[in-house]
């Protein structure tokens, strides 16, 4: 794998949607040289950044041959599988360090794992923030990775650095540990949303500061696609029992209002004082 100069990257972007613009303008303005892969036509963008762009349906093989540092995979999880295993890694003309920025860890792993040649390198990381949270910089955002498979740590420290530089709070676990953990907080917000919407919570002339929360948790979580929102289901495993406990919460919670309801009075507290 050939060294970066002056710790500068040559970055393929497979999967070129808003959150891999989002990423990319940073790492144009870092220096680093992208190329961009996309079935969809960013040539308008790209040009506008300085990126060069391929067709992905057409171009695939001048992409991969294009001696890319890195190639970025900025796909969708339910997507995912289908675009790995498409991938003519035949093409490649030297060994790369593949990475993904996918919400779940372990499914791109595995994927990876399979498919990339032994003589690549397998980084996988998720940005825990995006372009709405992330639009004001990345400041003290966590940016969490897994070295899988890594032999040339330049490129791979190259490209971390691209992260700490712009101030994220770097945080190196497996990706079966991050997926326990998104399972209780990135899925859990999201179905919390996803519900909140199913019952039409809407801003009121009084609403508390709790509510209001409510509110931008319901918010958030719908300006995501329900792709994404049902790619964190099918493919963390972990997912699945935190969806099982939160309806069983619901239940719980619902039942204790009901026992308290069919309590008898205190009777005392109905009693006229003499």
């Amino acid at each position: 794998m050939s060294s970066p100069s002056q710790n500068t990257l040559k970055i393929g972007v497979i999967g070129f949607g808003r959150f891999a613009k989002f990423l990319a303008k940073t790492m144009v303005k870092q220096g680093h040289s992208i190329r961009a892969a996309s079935i969809s036509d960013e040539t308008h963008f790209c040009e506008k950044w300085g990126i060069e762009f391929f067709r992905m349906n057409r171009d695939v093989i001048a992409f991969l041959e294009s001696n890319n540092d890195v190639i970025l995979l900025c796909i969708p999880i339910l997507s995912a599988s289908q675009v790995i295993k498409s991938i003519p890694f035949h093409a490649l003309k030297q060994p790369v360090l593949f990475a993904d920025v996918l919400s779940v860890k372990e499914h791109p792993k595995d994927l990876l794992q399979q498919v990339v040649p032994q003589d690549s390198d397998v980084l996988c990381t998720h940005p825990m923030f995006g372009p709405d949270s992330g639009k004001d910089g990345w400041k003290d955002l966590t940016f969490m990775f897994d070295r899988v498979r890594i032999r040339n740590e330049v490129t791979c420290s190259s490209f971390l650095q691209i992260f700490a530089s712009e101030g994220c709070r770097m945080m190196e676990m497996s990706c079966e540990e991050h997926d326990k953990l998104a399972a209780k907080s990135q899925f859990l917000t999201h179905a919390i949303g996803r519900v909140l919407s199913e019952v039409e919570v809407e801003p009121t002339s009084i609403d508390t500061q709790g509510f209001q929360k409510l509110i931008q948790v319901k918010e958030s979580a719908t300006r995501d696609s329900f792709d994404l929102f049902s790619g964190l289901f099918i493919h963390n495993r972990f997912a699945r029992q935190q969806l099982d406990n939160l309806e069983l919460a619901l239940k719980s919670v619902k039942q204790q209002l009901i026992n308290r309801m069919n309590e008898k009075p205190d009777q005392s507290i109905n009693t006229p004082n003499n």
